[in-house]
Order: C-alpha cells, then sequence, then structure tokens
C-alpha cells in the first residue's frame, strides 16, 4: 500500500483543479503530484530510505503539504514538530526521532540550525524561503528529484507519523500512527456521516496542518477537491477567506470558535457557501454551540478523538446538534456517537464495561487506533491495553449510545469528598451573555482540600456575585465556583487550545502537594 496513490489518482483525474492553496500560492493536481514526486525522489537519492524520519519545522505553508505527501510516497517517517516548540524541545525531538533531514520556514530556520549544531547532528536543514545562510535550499533539492512516479510499497504496520503531544508530567511523548491508521482516517474522513469530502469541496485548514487541522487534508485530496490553507489563524482573514474562496468546509477548535462569536466581521461575510463546520480538538460549551448555528447556520459537527485514536472515534452530527438546539438539550452535551469500524466503551478501574449512566474511562479499540508510543515501553503498557486505547477522559453513555465526556481524570476536582467536573461549571459560566471565555480549576482550599476556581474573560462588565449566582441557580451548590478571577485572556497551549495546566499552576505553586 501507499497512501500517495490517491494523490496520483486524482491528478489522472482532475489534473487542472485546484488542489492546494495557500496564500498567493495555488497548486493544480498535476503541478501537486509532480512536486510530491520530485522531491521524494530527490530525498531517496540523498540515501534516505524507507522507515527515516523527515521532520517539518514550520508555520503553515503550501510547502508543508508537499513535504508530508512526498513523505509518503517514499515511505519515511514523517515528524512533525509543533512550530510554537522552543529550542530544548525541538532539540528533544530531532534526537528522539532520530531525524535524518528536517524542513523549515524562513522565521524557524535558524533556531533549527543552532539546535542541529549545538547538538552536533547529522541532520540535513532545508529551507522553503531560500534564503537562510547555512541552510540548504528547498527550491534545489526539488530541482534534483526525477519526475517519475514513486509509490514504495509499505504494510499497513509501518510507522508513518511519529505525534508528538505533552503528557502530563510536560515530557514530549510520540504516538506511533502506522500507514494503517492514517488509510483508517482516510477511509472514515470519505465515509463521514456529515462533512464527507466531494471533488467540489475546499476545505479550509485554519490551525496547524501538521496536527488536527491536517487530519481531513488526505480525504480532501483523495476526493479531487482543494485544500485551502491558512497562513496563520487570524479571525477576519479566516471569514473573509470563507467569501473569497467559497469555502464549503473547515474545522475549528473551540478556542477559535470563541474569537469567531465575538469578532464585528462575522455578520459581513457571506458564509453560505460552508456545508459543515467540525469542532474539536477539547470540549466545547452547549451555548457556543447554539451560538456557532446561529452564526453559520445549521452546519455545525463536533467530533472527538485524540493523537493516539489518529481519527475521531465519536461524531455528534449537524443533525444532532439542531435537535439539540431545538428539543434535545442534553445533547448539546454529548460528542456524539461511535462511527464505522472504532469501538468505543466506558469502563470500570478494572477495565470492566459500565452499563449506560456508569461513569468511567473511556476507551477506544478499531483499525485507527495507536498500539504504542515511540521509546516509551512503560507508558505504553500503560496506555494501550489488550488492543484498547486507554484515553483518560472520564464519561458515560447515554441509553440512545450518545457519548459524554465529563472531564479528563487529571482535571477532575475532589472538594469535600464529591467529585466535580470542570466542564461541567464551564458550560454554566458559557450560558450568561458575559462570559466570552472560561477555565475552572481546582485550588487549594484548608477545609475541603480543593475549591472550584473560574477563571473568566468576558465581552461586557459582570460582576463575581453575578456569575457566582449564575451558576448556583444551574448546578448543585458543591459545585458553583467559590470564587472568580476576570483576566483579559486565558493562556493557550501550542495546539491553540485552553491550556488548563498553566491557569491551575499559579494557585498551586505556594502548596503543600501539587496537583497534575
Amino acid at each position: 500500500m501507499n497512501l500517495g496513490t490517491y494523490l496520483t489518482r486524482s491528478a489522472k483525474f482532475r489534473p487542472d483543479s485546484e488542489a492546494v492553496v495557500c496564500g498567493d500560492s495555488r497548486l493544480t493536481y498535476r503541478e501537486l503530484d509532480d512536486s510530491t514526486n520530485r522531491l521524494a525522489s530527490a530525498l531517496m537519492r540523498t540515501g534516505l530510505g524507507i522507515g527515516d524520519a523527515v521532520a517539518t519545522f514550520a508555520g503553515n505553508c503550501g510547502e508543508l503539504v508537499v513535504t508530508e505527501m512526498a513523505v509518503c510516497k517514499a515511505g519515511f517517517v514523517r515528524v512533525p514538530v509543533n512550530a510554537r516548540l522552543g529550542a530544548d524541545e525541538l532539540g528533544h525531538v530531532l534526537r528522539d526521532a532520530n531525524v535524518k533531514s528536517l524542513f523549515v520556514d524562513p522565521a524557524h530556520a535558524v533556531v533549527a540550525l543552532k539546535v542541529v549544531a549545538d547538538l552536533g547532528l547529522d541532520i540535513a536543514v532545508y529551507d522553503y524561503g531560500n534564503s537562510t545562510p547555512g541552510a540548504d535550499r528547498y527550491t534545489d533539492l526539488l530541482a534534483d528529484g526525477l519526475g517519475d512516479p514513486v509509490a514504495v510499497d509499505l504494510t499497513e504496520d509501518a510507522p508513518a507519523v511519529l505525534n508528538y503531544t505533552s503528557g502530563s508530567t510536560g515530557k514530549l511523548k510520540a504516538a506511533v500512527q502506522t500507514y494503517g491508521n492514517r488509510l483508517a482516517n482516510m477511509r472514515k474522513r470519505l465515509m463521514s456521516p456529515t462533512g464527507a469530502p466531494t471533488e467540489t469541496d475546499r476545505y479550509l485548514a485554519p490551525g496547524p496542518i501538521t496536527h488536527a487541522s491536517g487530519m481531513m487534508m488526505l480525504g480532501v485530496l483523495a476526493r479531487g477537491g482543494a485544500v485551502v490553507v491558512l497562513p496563520a489563524f487570524d479571525t477576519e482573514l479566516f471569514l473573509r477567506t470563507i467569501e473569497k474562496e467559497r469555502i464549503t468546509t473547515t474545522f475549528v477548535v473551540p478556542t477559535m470558535l470563541n474569537m469567531l462569536m465575538d469578532h464585528p466581521a462575522a455578520n459581513d461575510v457571506d458564509l453560505s457557501s460552508l456545508r459543515c463546520v467540525g469542532v474539536g480538538g477539547a470540549p466545547v460549551s452547549p451555548q457556543r454551540l447554539r451560538d456557532a448555528v446561529a452564526m453559520f447556520g445549521p452546519v455545525i459537527m463536533q467530533g472527538y478523538g485524540l493523537g493516539e485514536t489518529t481519527s475521531g472515534i465519536t461524531v455528534l452530527t449537524y443533525d444532532d446538534v439542531v435537535r439539540g438546539v431545538e428539543s434535545d438539550p442534553e445533547l448539546l452535551m454529548s460528542c456524539g456517537r461511535p462511527v464505522f469500524d472504532t469501538e468505543v466503551r466506558v469502563v470500570d478501574d478494572a477495565g470492566n464495561e459500565l452499563p449506560a449512566g456508569g461513569i468511567g474511562e473511556i476507551v477506544a479499540r478499531g483499525p485507527d487506533c495507536v498500539r504504542e508510543y515511540w521509546r516509551e515501553p512503560d507508558l505504553s503498557a500503560e496506555t494501550f491495553v489488550d488492543g484498547w486505547v486507554h484515553t483518560g477522559d472520564v464519561g458515560y453513555f447515554r441509553r440512545d449510545g450518545y457519548l459524554f465526556i465529563v472531564d479528563r481524570k487529571k482535571d477532575m476536582i475532589i472538594s469535600g469528598g464529591f467529585n466535580i467536573y470542570c466542564s461541567e461549571v464551564e458550560a454554566a459560566l458559557y450560558e450568561h451573555p458575559a462570559v466570552s471565555g472560561a477555565c475552572v480549576v481546582g485550588v487549594p482550599d484548608e477545609k475541603w482540600g480543593e475549591a472550584v476556581k473560574a477563571v473568566v474573560v468576558t465581552r461586557i462588565p459582570v460582576t463575581e456575585v453575578e456569575l457566582i449566582e449564575h451558576c448556583a441557580e444551574r448546578l448543585a451548590r458543591m459545585k458553583k465556583p467559590r470564587s472568580i478571577d476576570f483576566v483579559d485572556s486565558l493562556p493557550v497551549n501550542r495546539n491553540g487550545k485552553i491550556d488548563r495546566k498553566s491557569v491551575r499552576e499559579c494557585y498551586w505553586a505556594q502548596g503543600a502537594r501539587h496537583v497534575n
């Protein structure tokens, strides 16, 4: 098998159709297929072979799409390095993955070259901008390649991507996504009950395409649609791009959705081309889903997945969301039902499946699920058990099969012996019209062990007492915030999600014990 063959097939069927758009750069399928063949063959001519690691350290650009597909064609292992990582973290990834070639943009080239030199690594560094002294020119590498088709035959178990993320300790760990995992992800995209790509689709990737925003690309390219890459997320640029490029599908994380809801341009642009707006990557409040339907129309869907599952394992369709808005409000707290060939269960601490309504850990099994972390046998044994991925998320099933996530295991607040889920308190806060952003954490409390603290961003003035009373009307008394801090903005992590750990740490810095 080779995932690059799906691009080659689209190039044969639709050679002159647009494949990739980023800023002023536009590539047809013929041009994309040719560039990926040339890059794959050029890297092979430098001595790289099947299973060698090729990393990228760059912001969004069309060259990243070329590199990803070239890596697929040649059978290399792709190592997408988050562009927000610091020098020490970059060095850790490069050494841990044994990277042979590294692609950078001008903004990251100098840091990358210094890290490679300081650590004495034997890594070829290629600059997409062709302008950084000491780095090889990307265009020169392309020129060294041949235009003949490249499609190295691979097994489904061959490693495809080392997906590095931070664990609870802060140490970067890599889920080993195989080519079979990535194929299963593509298959799910093509069979999606909502948002399945067609050859007329134009998918907008607003976040880093090396991560969640890029997971839809292979499915779009396999169907002959167009991938429109936003160089960097900007609310007005996002909205204007939908109008200009006649975008049909897109994917946003809740932080982006919050920013869009508050932007004045939202009422001035034509969003009628949209048929599907996916939301995922972190919990989203029911009120935000209602707001999104009011803004974009009945085209909002939500999914749940993680790096260890490669793809979404549940889907809340836009019909489900509309039903939640109109007649079943509880449904807006759900992340949907399991889809296709992925099994999802809720289990107790002993691994026994719980009945509907029973709260436990969410586990998943299927062809899209990862089986190990890179060079982390102990962590692998803890997370991947008998073919099941233990997600670390706590949830329950409704009788009709809808899954509800109540919290991360490590995010749960225990106050006076009661379990309090941050997401439930945040959902109540978001129902107040003054609240633009919210993060709930447990803070030290001598009497109760932990107390509920809310950190809130507002769009209009509101008092602490008003918000606490608002929550008290919607939650059990022990769940309402004991105190609220108001801030101008909430910290976000490298993937654009609210950084709960960072918020919590400032309150526990002087405490006698810490939570992770």
